[in-house]
């Protein structure tokens, strides 16, 4: 009997250590068929631990999210209701470092948009990448105050620098813009930079000196009342996927500043020629339509971290 005792105390102690370092397995998990904006929506929260941007831009989420403060030195988070302050440490250093450079250059600070939120991955609206803490939306608008209040920065609109036109930059474009867009771009987090299409040309056309950090600033539909960062995948985050072509090979190691770029201007809107049928195009699955499964599998550990 002793001899049994001694046995089965051994056997029931290797199976609790073995128990204690298994990995959980998610493999039957009842979220992974469920909306993924859905459920990442309802954390006010990050998780605990080292910070890790998983998965693609588009396609991911971020574990050990570190939070912007809502107004800093040379900052304030607009639209905070939304709890979209969250992301990466080397993207809240940035912002930091950013609008430090800000009131060198000529404002009193930045107005700084959406990050992530707390826990990265879809959102119910108005992104389809910012899931990894890695992007950062900068209003161009130039702050009056950074004395806001959280009422005011939920309701205040910001002002765009494109003319209805779509072709060119309208009065509020000014070269403090540009100069705040070349810092922006020069530091070598970044890995490009999302603007329209006219404030690109407008700094390829009148910028003076060495224009290789140009080919970092991408045309895009849309952000004409704010610019997007986007960093590089930290060296250390083995989880991170990179966005691949790399503006190097996009604008065959140039500064993008030539025909490509006033395509944008020209061919992309003129309209569409009726005699001309095209093929219907297959709607992609995008952000909103992710279910957890979609994600990488680390993701689902996020949802389920405390």
């Amino acid at each position: 009997m002793v001899i049994n005792r001694v046995f089965y105390t051994k056997v029931i102690s290797i199976i609790f250590i073995f128990l204690l370092f298994i990995k959980p397995s998610f493999g039957h998990d009842p979220n992974k068929n469920l909306l993924a904006n859905k459920i990442f929506e309802k954390f006010d929260l990050p998780t605990i631990g080292e910070s890790k941007p998983i998965g693609f831009y588009a396609k991911g989420c971020l574990s050990g999210g570190v939070k912007l403060s809502d107004t800093g030195p040379n900052w304030q988070i607009m639209r905070p209701s939304r709890n979209r302050n969250w992301g990466h440490p080397s993207v809240i250093s940035y912002i930091k470092d950013l609008s430090k450079s800000a009131t060198r250059i000529g404002w009193k600070g930045l107005y700084i948009g959406d990050i992530a939120a707390p826990r990265g991955g879809p959102m119910p609206y108005g992104h389809q990448s910012h899931q990894t803490g890695l992007d950062v939306d900068i209003w161009l608008t130039p702050p009056k105050s950074l004395n806001l209040t959280r009422k005011e920065r939920d309701k205040i609109k910001a002002i765009s620098v494109r003319k209805k036109n779509l072709r060119e930059v309208n009065k509020f474009w000014t070269i403090t813009h540009a100069k705040i867009l070349k810092e922006a771009a020069l530091d070598n987090r970044v890995d490009r930079i999302f603007i329209n299409a006219p404030a690109k040309i407008w700094m390829c056309e009148n910028m003076q000196g060495s224009n290789k950090w140009l080919q970092k600033i991408r045309p895009i539909w849309g952000h004409h009342s704010h610019f997007h960062v986007r960093l590089k995948c930290p060296q250390d985050s083995t989880e991170c996927i990179k966005q691949r072509p790399t503006v190097s090979q996009i604008s065959k190691s140039s500064t993008g500043c030539d025909e490509s770029l006033y395509w944008w201007v020209t061919k992309a809107l003129e309209p569409a020629d009726p005699k001309i049928k095209k093929p219907p195009i297959k709607k992609k699955k995008g952000a909103r339509d992710f279910t957890m499964n979609d994600l990488p599998k680390m993701c689902l550990e996020v949802i389920h971290s405390e």
